[in-house]
């Protein structure tokens, strides 16, 4: 099929999606009203609550949610077939991801910016926010070491990388003294601070800075230690000295990327040569539920009702921009999963060199690397072929080949770069909320809360070696994990959308479907870790499994038991 379609049918349904459903429940069921007092305004600290514009915070809440999850999950899914997983990316984004998101914010910004597993004991019972606590502390623990690993690795695949990714962090800084400053134009800041992030891309390619083994301690290794380093300063400082304007120009340099990608379809006009459909590819699991597991970020993640809040919900300066930060931010990271799509399943058939040297063209470049689920395993090889068959259709632009992979490889970098930072930073505020609620003073505090954060999620990922892939061991259970998130998540906005009188089933729909593929994913990959002797996953997963048996049922039955409209807020105003 004509990858041009696909491009121009997607961008024009989720441009629909935005103005018509997203409407309808920004004004009929969250109600934003730009005269209730936010989060960001009533509890202003200048550390993580601060008054943000909405296109500030949309570049950190996209950035953020975003990481390396739509690409990877695409990259993996599109195996089934491109059709079920290009329909699954539109519709999950549209009634499902974007619902979840959205419900996230709002119900954040109405409980004094506090995360869900906090919300879900003032809305529901203590009982299940402290078995959310340990859902999420699992889940971001995860997140942080494997994050921190997938920078590592393409580091050292791509060290022309290592250079523009590291100056953003002085970059990022200085925008966000001149942005506080209020001596400069924003649009004039954005756009100093994007030449010079280009410009250190193109002196990273230039300057390449592969690193090597020290002390027996592999280059992966190595870097996962300066990168959990990283996150624990990052994490502690204030949102404006580097969050912000880190993740702003983030979303601009994803802009400019996918902007060249699309120009590229259209000039290149590559043909999808990977299957419509492929029900049974060697070696994979079944497609159902797999491919609602695999591809997360992109369609519906748990991870982003953390995000929304976590840290966007304590920035928002206005309940009505919510709609664009959480629901539009959910649409452009599915637009960007649909371009992951494309680039494996046309722009990889350009040209597709193999390990061996030999350079394919067409449905044998596609067959080659996916010719099993073997044969696309790892996380290197999954991101190569986002890699490689965007900066093919790139190229087609006649920006060099080279350039256009540096850059491809950067621009995953630095995704995965703002999820660590901001996974940590959330993994702070769910051990201090947890430590204040079971009152452990020490990890009330910033700094303290921050390291255990940092040091939990090093211990994972060095456990069985110095190469930092420790992480990789419980990897099989995050995608129902996060997952299992995103269901309880919209659980508890059912609840709270039904005590406010309004249409929860906006909500209670999606928390359903996703909370059946969730739990049949599990039951298969328990007997899979099971099989494989690896004991320590199959324990997790079985606790996972019984938390979310226990969390599903007793949030329905709660949900089935409230009378709707028992706990309405007042109108603001009177």
């Amino acid at each position: 099929m004509d990858s041009i379609l696909i491009v121009v049918v997607s961008f024009v349904g989720y441009m629909i999606a935005y103005y018509t459903y997203g409407k309808y429940l920004s004004q009929k069921v969250f109600g934003l009203d730009a005269e209730r007092l936010v989060p960001s305004r009533e509890l202003t600290d200048g550390v993580d609550y601060v008054p943000t514009k909405k296109q500030v915070i949309f570049g950190h809440h996209f950035t953020s949610i975003a990481g390396t999850g739509p690409i990877v999950g695409p990259a993996i899914g599109i195996i089934w077939g491109w059709v079920p997983a290009l329909l699954w990316v539109f519709l999950g984004s549209v009634f499902m991801g974007a619902v979840h998101d959205l419900g996230a914010l709002v119900i954040s910004l109405r409980h004094k910016g506090h995360t869900m597993a906090e919300i879900t004991g003032k809305v529901m019972n203590r009982r299940l926010k402290i078995m959310f606590f340990i859902i999420v502390f699992l889940a971001v623990l995860i997140v942080i070491a494997i994050f921190g690993l997938v920078i590592a690795i393409i580091f050292d695949m791509y060290p022309q990388a290592v250079l523009p990714v590291w100056m953003q962090i002085p970059i990022a800084i200085v925008m966000g003294r001149l942005i506080k400053s209020g001596k400069m134009n924003l649009t004039l800041i954005t756009a100093l601070a994007v030449t010079a992030m280009y410009g250190t891309i193109v002196l990273g390619n230039a300057v390449p800075l592969p690193m090597p083994e020290i002390a027996g301690i592999p280059a992966t290794g190595v870097w996962t230690v300066l990168l959990l380093i990283y996150a624990y300063i990052a994490s502690t400082l204030s949102v404006t000295t580097l969050l912000q304007p880190r993740d702003y120009i983030n979303a601009w340099q994803l802009m400019i990327a996918m902007a060249l990608v699309v120009l590229g379809v259209f000039v290149a006009a590559p043909t999808m040569v990977a299957p419509a459909f492929n029900m049974a590819p060697e070696g994979a699991p079944p497609w159902m539920p797999f491919l609602f597991i695999t591809i997360a970020c992109g369609a519906i993640s748990g991870f982003h009702c953390l995000v929304s809040s976590g840290t966007s919900s304590k920035q928002v300066e206005s309940e009505p921009d919510a709609r664009f930060v959480g629901y539009g931010s959910m649409l452009t990271e599915g637009f960007l999963a649909t371009m992951v799509l494309i680039a494996c399943g046309a722009g990889l058939s350009l040209a597709y060199t193999t390990p061996d040297g030999q350079t394919l063209t067409g449905s044998a470049a596609f067959a080659t690397h996916y010719g099993s689920w073997m044969a696309s395993s790892g996380i290197g090889s999954k991101v190569t072929a986002f890699v490689v068959g965007a900066a093919n259709m790139i190229s087609s632009l006649g920006v060099p080949k080279d350039f256009a992979i540096v850059l491809m490889g950067v621009f995953v970098a630095s995704f995965a770069g703002t999820t660590l930072d901001t996974s940590t930073r959330i993994q702070r505020y769910v051990i201090s909320e947890l430590a204040t609620d079971l009152k452990i003073e020490v990890f009330t505090k910033r700094h303290a809360a921050t390291l255990l954060a940092v040091v939990t999620a090093a211990a994972l990922a060095f456990y069985n070696g110095a190469g930092g892939k420790g992480a990789l061991l419980l990897w099989p259970l995050f995608g129902s994990m996060n997952q299992l998130l995103a269901g309880l998540a919209l659980v508890v906005i059912s609840y709270w959308l039904r005590q406010q009188g309004k249409n929860f089933l906006v909500s209670l729909i999606p928390a359903l479907i996703i909370m059946v593929f969730t739990s049949w994913a599990l039951v298969h990959t328990l007997g899979s870790l099971y099989g494989s002797g690896n004991i320590p996953s199959f324990v997790i997963g079985c606790v996972a499994l019984m938390l979310q048996i226990w969390l599903s049922v007793e949030g329905l039955t709660m949900l089935a038991k409230e009378p709707g409209g028992s706990h309405a807020e007042p109108a603001v105003g009177g």
